[in-house]
């Protein structure tokens, strides 16, 4: 059931703080949500649904919901108090124009509004009207219905009342501005993921999302979560093994910050600590983050002790050792969160990671001795993991002790560059021999690397770090990058800044491309969030008419090229079709590279290699708990997940080489 609302509470006029005006936000979009791309377009949801959150966590909402409406707009409609709209005594105009047309102006800033928030500090609705074409806003409150219209953030008339109501609550329906964003389509899954993550960290309050853009197909989904982050877990844990069956949580309240944390064990190698602040994603972590890993290295230290799991001659776990194959969710509500940097990726409160390091130590311990045979389960993970741990420890040190590291040879396979320069520097895993003596001989000898793999890696999702660090395509990678893997990476000592995945464009070249992501996403995730990944696009086909070639990307390219030399209209039908059409037009003749290996040294730099002309695509990591999930998924040992989405998707594969 849904939590009561509270009873209408003074948040009125005074509770609403002016601190300055509003024109920047439109000259630096970036400044306020960090760019004017996709991220950005998307970030002016967040912000007013963040607003309608801060309504649920004071306790006065309990629904919130979200609509794609045609024409590009959007529709976010709370049940909570309604903003002000009497005259603001500080700006002389209603508080909703106040609200919506001064930056800085909002019920978070101690003007008693909201205790704990989450948004833009306050800024978060006049910022959204500063970069929307049109925008209105619809208010019940006091026996009325409120409206008032803007443009470019700028009030079309005075606010004015236009009906009766019994009901309270505040709509925004606002269309962002094309001149503004360089993307104006929203992206239906982003949505349903964020705000099913924001139901989660909300227990009790339902979340509906709704796209009406497609008059044929409206889609409505319906969030609510009893158990909040507990639920969160399970959902990340679905179809895996677990060691817990009872999931680990706490809600306790100290010092007007709430601490909210649930967690599980699986059977895997890797960890997902998923760290919030007043309901926003600290991909950094902070000082919550802090606390929890001391508390949780020390309660299993202290219970694998007192119940002799770990023999007295052996070292305590280490904090890798109690993470490895952990799922664990924190969340912390607070008065006045201090965050680090712009983008709020890091949370800088000191006393919060006293706080939530006393807090989970005593909920945990008695976690602990309460359920004593997952306890046992959990820790008896924890001592294989320490076992693994010094065997990768001596495997490691036997690779590092054979590399550059030391000042001996780089592998024998590695093709370096002459340049001394990493920031200029480019590395090209290749797959097979033919196509790496290719690459080797087209390639610029000054900045240009490569690195030829013999048949496919193993593959990292099922196997822990000394098995990998024993498989000789993997070591070789090692040593070239001369990073170091894991804890242990050190960035400075990367050779080269751009380390690009260059496969064959068929089914064995995709695999090999997606070992390779795995690898860097599990052991070298900071050369992914740093952008130093990119995968090479060869082209599909060359189309030569007399002396002229043309190298087509894709299919759609491929047909427009030879509309273009006065070929057929329709070359769907691929290579069969296009061979009939060869001999009506026999001056157009169309090569399918099956491989890199077909294409000689001048042709694999002049498509590939050569940045002048090339098309090299950065990965990179938006949401890092769905890319651990999807990984697990597809790479893992559960074969019945990965099935039903091989299910799912077959229908979606258009270009498949079998």
């Amino acid at each position: 059931m849904a939590e009561t609302k509270k009873p209408k509470s003074d948040y009125g006029a005074d509770a609403i703080t002016v601190l300055e005006g509003l024109e920047p936000v439109r000259r630096r979009p970036g400044m306020y949500i960090g760019s004017t791309s996709s991220a950005g377009l998307h970030h002016l949801i967040w912000e007013i649904v963040d607003n309608s959150i801060d309504e649920a966590m004071a306790g006065y909402a309990t629904e919130i919901t979200t609509t794609l409406l045609k024409d590009g707009m959007v529709k976010v409609e709370d049940d909570g108090r309604g903003i002000p709209v009497e005259k603001h005594k500080a700006t002389g105009l209603s508080t909703l124009e106040t609200v919506l047309t001064i930056l800085h102006a909002g019920g978070k800033f101690g003007g008693g509004g909201y205790k704990v928030s989450g948004g833009l500090h306050g800024v978060g609705a006049s910022v959204v009207n500063a970069l929307s074409e049109y925008l209105r806003a619809e208010i019940h409150r006091d026996g009325h219905i409120w409206m008032q219209e803007f443009k470019i953030g700028k009030p079309i008339k005075k606010m004015a009342s236009v009906g009766v109501s019994k009901k309270t609550g505040t709509t925004i329906i606002f269309k962002p501005d094309a001149t503004i964003f360089t993307e104006t389509e929203f992206d239906w899954g982003k949505i349903l993921d964020r705000l099913r993550q924001q139901s989660y960290l909300n227990k009790g309050i339902t979340m509906n999302v709704i796209d009406e853009r497609q008059d044929h197909s409206p889609k409505h989904y319906q969030f609510y979560f009893e158990g909040g982050i507990k639920s969160y877990v399970k959902a990340l844990h679905r179809n895996q093994s677990v060691k817990n069956e009872t999931i680990f949580y706490c809600d306790k309240t100290v010092h007007d910050t709430r601490i909210e944390i649930a967690l599980q064990y699986n059977d895997q190698y890797n960890e997902t600590s998923i760290c919030f602040a007043n309901n926003i994603h600290t991909p950094e972590g902070g000082t919550h983050l802090l606390g929890f890993k001391t508390a949780l290295t020390r309660t299993l230290n202290s219970y694998a002790r007192k119940h002799n799991l770990i023999k007295e001659k052996d070292e305590n776990l280490t904090g890798e050792d109690v993470r490895e194959g952990l799922t664990a969710i924190i969340s912390v509500k607070i008065v006045d969160p201090q965050f680090e940097g712009q983008t709020k990726a890091k949370l800088g409160n000191a006393e919060v990671k006293t706080y939530v390091e006393q807090i989970f130590g005593e909920t945990f311990n008695v976690f602990l001795e309460e359920h004593p045979k997952e306890a046992e389960a959990m820790v008896g993970k924890c001592v294989l993991s320490a076992q693994a741990r010094l065997a990768a420890r001596s495997a490691r040190a036997t690779i590092l002790r054979k590399g550059a590291l030391e000042g001996m040879t780089l592998p024998g396979k590695l093709s370096d560059c002459s340049s001394r320069h990493p920031e200029e520097c480019e590395l090209y895993i290749v797959e097979g021999d033919s196509a790496g003596g290719s690459a080797k001989q087209g390639r610029n000898r000054k900045f240009q690397a490569i690195l030829p793999l013999r048949g496919k890696i193993l593959n990292v999702e099922k196997a822990r770090l000394d098995k990998m660090l024993a498989n000789n395509e993997i070591k070789n990678l090692v040593i070239a990058l001369g990073t170091n893997i894991d804890d242990q990476i050190d960035l400075s000592k990367l050779r080269y800044h751009r380390v690009i995945i260059m496969t064959d464009a068929d089914v064995d070249g995709a695999h090999i491309r997606t070992l390779l992501l795995t690898l860097f996403f599990r052991h070298f995730s900071q050369l992914v969030t740093d952008g130093h990944i990119y995968i090479a696009q060869p082209p599909l086909y060359q189309i030569k008419k007399g002396t002229a070639v043309h190298y087509a990307y894709s299919d759609e390219e491929k047909i427009d090229i030879i509309k273009t030399l006065g070929g057929g209209e329709d070359e769907e039908g691929g290579e069969a079709e296009a061979e009939a059409k060869e001999k009506k037009a026999p001056k157009i003749n169309i090569q399918r590279y099956k491989g890199l290996g077909e294409m000689n040294p001048e042709q694999l730099w002049e498509t590939t290699m050569d940045p002048e002309r090339r098309i090299i695509k950065q990965v990179t990591v938006e949401d890092a708990a769905l890319a651990d999930k999807i990984f697990d998924m597809l790479m893992g040992d559960d074969v019945a997940p990965r099935k039903h989405f091989i299910q799912t998707h077959a229908k979606n594969v258009t270009n498949l080489d079998v």
